[in-house]
């Protein structure tokens, strides 16, 4: 799925789209991919994204495989999705500029709404981990 098809599946737009593709689904898995651009909201003064950034970027991987899973089910439009708690969050290094990342998330329990999901963000094309975090994400549904 290109950018224009990722809009189809998250309810967020420019300046704060955090997701340019979703590239796999396996079950209860998905993986995102993000370049790192000069004019994303989150950049900082040394040109790195910073930890605001990857947080939301994960929670926007975790909507777009959430919007991917509606839309299967014949939903007309993304669910909307809100974070209600970010734990273990762990940063190991800021990504900058050009960087290509690459986000693996393992949807976990859902009960009454709130699915507990892990992300794992790696540089693209390498093993080494940018981040990684659980987060209990709460889906709207209607």
């Amino acid at each position: 799925m290109g950018n224009e098809d990722i809009k189809k599946l998250v309810p967020q737009r420019d300046p704060i789209l955090m997701v340019d593709s979703l590239m796999e689904v396996d079950g209860d898995v998905a993986v995102t991919c993000l370049s790192v651009r000069a004019d994303n909201y989150f950049i900082d003064e040394d040109r790195l994204l910073a930890e605001p950034g990857i947080i939301e970027h994960i929670a926007q991987s975790a909507s777009a495989f959430a919007g991917y899973r509606a839309m299967l089910a014949g939903a007309a439009e993304p669910p909307m999705g809100y974070i209600g708690e970010v734990k273990k969050f762990r940063c190991y290094r800021c990504p900058q500029v050009g960087d290509e990342l690459r986000t693996t998330i393992t949807m976990g329990a859902e009960m009454a709404g709130v699915t507990i999901i892990t992300g794992e963000v790696r540089f693209s094309g390498g093993d080494e981990i940018v981040a990684d975090t659980q987060m209990k994400i709460f889906i709207k549904t209607e």
